[in-house]
């Protein structure tokens, strides 16, 4: 399975982000071109190497008009630690500065000469900001405002990360736990504690600490494109890694100040699920068979029933019930409501799987799905039973038969 690791030990940026994420292409001019012709007004972005702490990676640096983010957030002393700005609400309309409400970004990312694809996810990646922003502020998301200094270079920044996504087109992303850094951080308002409230609010549910450094190392931009594209926070998988890409902040510490991105293949698909399972003796098999539908239904990997001999000699049913982590709590609250059992044995698994995909296929009788299943070095086709199924109805053949003549 392709897996994007990426880790957060330094907390996250946009431009770190994309900076490591572009070491990871094949063709980097390629994309580099794509973007000079984004449709992004006045911007401009251009990748620059650069060492921390021995370590040689890329700095992405985003122009606007010619001026990069750093020289404008030094001239409006906003002392960030990555080179992003924050996106604060001003009530004072009669300030000097303009502001872009989040309708004016999502026209911006409307109009940008990327896929349908990359828009959606950008405007996604904009929506949890502007969700955080709004909690921050007690505002309606309708009347946040984003500072126009900071505007079109942060939508470069979510942009360019998107692009390079559905550039890398990773079958699973996995991040570290995020470290968001520690003391206190200036900005429009005054000074914030670290993280600041924004990014706090986006990383709610998102494993984060707090480490030594006295720098706000995850900006809401990081935390946002963090949560829109991982799937999974937790240690490195076990995974063959076949390429590694250092993005690069602009502020230098003790520790090279990166978000090191690794891709490469992890050995089929091993993940982490839960097994609830749960004996019972007096249910029809019309409830039963009720039961299963439903937990299937909302969401459970596997429903299943075994007969058993349970206390007394009496025979009865042991329904067992896979499902994700996130799934559990939901699962539990329907075992009780469809049965009659009384308690619920809990197992965590590690499950294997074939990656899946479908292939369609036009033959003499009409366009057939084929499911193919591959990994742990092993190749499956099978024809879906359904189409093999209105084959053999419609031509009055029995289905081993329409699979030899689909074969031949």
């Amino acid at each position: 399975m392709k897996t994007l690791y990426l880790d957060c030990a330094m907390g996250a940026a946009g431009d770190m982000l994309s900076a490591a994420l572009y070491e990871l292409l094949d063709d980097k001019q390629a994309f580099i071109e794509k973007t000079k012709d984004l449709g992004l007004d006045k911007v401009s972005v251009a990748p620059r190497a650069m060492s921390k702490c021995g370590i040689l990676g890329t700095h992405m640096d985003v122009f606007v008009d010619g001026v990069s983010e750093e020289d404008i957030m030094d001239s409006h002393e906003h002392h960030h630690d990555h080179d992003h700005e924050h996106h604060h609400h001003d009530h004072d309309h009669g300030h000097s500065h303009q502001h872009s409400s989040m309708k004016d970004i999502e026209d911006i990312i409307d109009g940008l000469n990327v896929s349908d694809k990359v828009k959606d996810d950008a405007k996604k990646v904009y929506a949890f900001i502007a969700e955080a922003e709004s909690n921050a502020h007690g505002v309606p998301v309708s009347e946040i405002h984003f500072h126009e200094v900071g505007t079109m270079d942060a939508v470069a920044d979510v942009t360019l990360v998107c692009i390079l996504m559905e550039e890398i087109n990773p079958d699973k992303v996995v991040a570290s736990p995020v470290n968001v850094g520690s003391g206190h951080v200036h900005c429009a308002h005054g000074i914030l504690p670290v993280p600041a409230p924004a990014t706090a609010y986006i990383l709610k549910d998102i494993p984060m600490y707090s480490g030594h450094i006295k720098s706000e190392l995850c900006t809401p931009t990081g935390a946002a494109l963090l949560k829109y594209f991982v799937s999974e926070f937790s240690e490195m998988p076990v995974m063959t890694v076949s390429r590694i890409g250092y993005g690069m902040g602009k502020k230098d510490f003790e520790q090279a100040n990166c978000v090191r991105a690794f891709l490469g293949e992890t050995l089929g698909g091993c993940e982490q699920i839960t097994e609830l399972s749960c004996n019972v003796d007096d249910m029809t098999p019309e409830r039963i068979a009720f039961a299963t539908e439903k937990l299937l239904e909302e969401g459970a990997l596997e429903a299943y029933t075994i007969p058993v001999g349970m206390k007394k000699s009496r025979p009865g049913i042991l329904l067992c019930v896979m499902c994700k982590e996130d799934k559990k709590d939901k699962m539990v609250n329907l075992i009780f409501k469809h049965t009659t059992t009384l308690g619920i044995r809990e197992n965590v698994s590690r499950r294997y799987t074939l990656k899946r995909s479908i292939i369609k296929k036009d033959t003499e009788f009409g366009e057939i799905r084929i499911k193919k299943s591959e990994g742990f070095g092993v190749t499956r086709e099978k024809i879906e039973y359904e189409d093999l199924a209105r084959i053999a109805r419609e031509k009055g053949m029995s289905i081993e038969e329409v699979q030899t003549l689909l074969k031949d």
